[in-house]
């Protein structure tokens, strides 16, 4: 028996004991309806309670692997109604039942619903626990061509250029592969900014509809991934990663052309900063040299 009181499954044969009562949160396609793990199906289909981010598509899972409902209340728990559901799955729990806790696509509390929930269940003293398996994260690192060794998921940028140009800024000089979401909508202007904010040189990837039928996957410079999108009407799931920053060898020519690119658009502070973090530079040495530029025209 596994830890979380459930008998493991042999092969493809389908778990029929009950599961120990808790909160289990149920990773789900990102794509493909296949990539759902054993464990999660034995899960979704002796729990005694479902509760989904989208009641229809976890319906629609269910029938693909032939999982009957069988009366069981299917909750639907999401952003918008969380006030709402929680104290009716916190109540399920407290009746000794078990719980199955699915976000509409990959896994829970992952740019997803859930958190507020698994806290809740865990301040009440219930268990929690994870059916892993498919997430947009780790499916994207792992054909994006970039290291991997260390990454940080940022999730979805803001969606206004000055604000998103700010928020990136943050993330600029951390030594990790840095991992988005973004809106097939807003992705040929986050490239843009990325190339402005992190240099036109650093190497990205941009992943599209992983797992599924037009998954596409490009790679190449911010530069290069900005021009290839800035006209292009984009569909699907988006996600954006970008490679950390390396030693630059930038040389002064190179800072004094950034500089001269950025100051007739913005102030010598702005244009200093982008430069600096772009490049991987001291921003108090590249201050100086844009004032010094300011001087001498």
């Amino acid at each position: 028996m596994d830890s979380d009181g459930t008998n493991p499954p042999q092969g493809a044969n389908p778990s029929t004991q009950p599961l120990a009562p808790g909160l289990y949160f149920v990773a789900t396609p990102i794509g493909a309806a296949r990539d759902i793990t054993l464990r999660g199906l034995d899960i979704l289909r002796t729990a005694d309670v479902l509760a989904a981010e989208d009641t229809r598509t976890l319906r629609h899972l269910m029938e693909i692997h032939g999982i009957p409902l069988n009366g069981r209340p299917l909750v639907a728990y999401h952003d918008h109604n969380g006030a709402q559901a929680r104290p009716r799955v916190l109540r399920a729990l407290e009746e000794g039942r078990s719980v199955a806790y699915a976000s509409e696509a990959g896994t829970p509390l992952v740019a997803d619903p859930g958190y507020q929930l698994g806290r809740a269940a865990m301040e009440a003293g219930h268990r929690v626990l994870a059916a892993p398996g498919p997430s947009a994260v780790l499916a994207a690192l792992t054909v994006s061509g970039l290291p991997t060794d260390r990454f940080l998921f940022a999730g979805f940028p803001p969606n206004t250029a000055s604000a998103r140009r700010k928020w990136l800024r943050d993330f600029a000089a951390i030594p990790a592969t840095l991992v988005f979401y973004e809106s097939p909508k807003r992705v040929g202007e986050m490239l843009m900014d990325l190339a402005t904010v992190y240099g036109d040189e650093r190497q990205a990837a941009v992943c599209r509809e992983l797992t599924k039928r037009f998954e596409e996957v490009r790679r190449g410079s911010l530069r290069d991934l900005a021009d290839s999108f800035a006209e292009e009407r984009v569909r699907g799931e988006i996600v954006v990663l970008v490679d950390r920053r390396h030693d630059s060898g930038y040389g002064a020519e190179d800072v004094a052309r950034a500089l001269k690119e950025r100051l007739g658009r913005m102030s010598v502070k702005d244009a200093a900063a982008e430069v600096a973090e772009a490049m991987g530079l001291p921003r108090r040495d590249v201050y100086q040299a844009a004032l010094a530029m300011e001087r001498d025209e």
